[in-house]
């Protein structure tokens, strides 16, 4: 299975703003989702957010400024090669001005105005817990549609090091 990573940038604490971004291509391409992509060979989960981050909107942060949040498992029985363990960070700090990339339009949402609709169906079990100080580790098997999630487990996830995560 391959892992990926999976970075969200708050305004606040708690947090009143959150940037999401519009996929332009690729896979997801159409929904609304956080920032991030595949760890490349040699980096860490933090390395590959950092980077993936600041090709897709032009913001930087350092490993400091990340705070590991989750991991979340991804499940498409249907298309196998779309399975995804994704390592998740929060940022409440960064630097440089938002820009539209190539794969990414960023967009600032207010936490309760979240387009969850626009969002993989996982979205609305994970990203309000997150959002709330929860760090967690879920798992999410997806439908033959490959679109709505049929099953969910949840549970707390304390070890901040815990699977490579830094």
């Amino acid at each position: 299975m391959r892992e990926t990573t999976l970075c969200l940038l708050a305004e606040g604490t708690p947090p009143r703003r959150i940037l999401l971004g519009m996929k332009k291509e690729g896979f997801g391409a159409g929904k609304i989702t956080g920032f991030g992509g595949k760890i490349e060979p040699g980096e860490t989960p933090a390395m590959a957010a950092i980077r993936e981050l600041e090709e897709e909107t032009g913001i930087r942060v350092t490993c400091e400024e990340l705070e590991p949040v989750g991991q979340l498992q991804f499940l498409f029985p249907s298309r196998p090669g779309w399975s995804q363990l994704v390592h998740v960070f929060l940022s409440h700090r960064w630097l440089g001005t938002v820009r539209e990339g190539r794969e990414m339009k960023p967009v600032w949402c207010a936490v309760g105005e979240i387009p969850f609709e626009q969002m993989w169906d996982d979205a609305t079990y994970w990203l309000p817990r997150f959002l709330g100080g929860e760090r967690i580790r879920g798992s999410f098997v997806f439908a033959k549609d490959n679109e709505t999630v049929a099953e969910v487990s949840i549970s707390g996830w304390e070890e901040r090091s815990e699977g490579g995560q830094l």
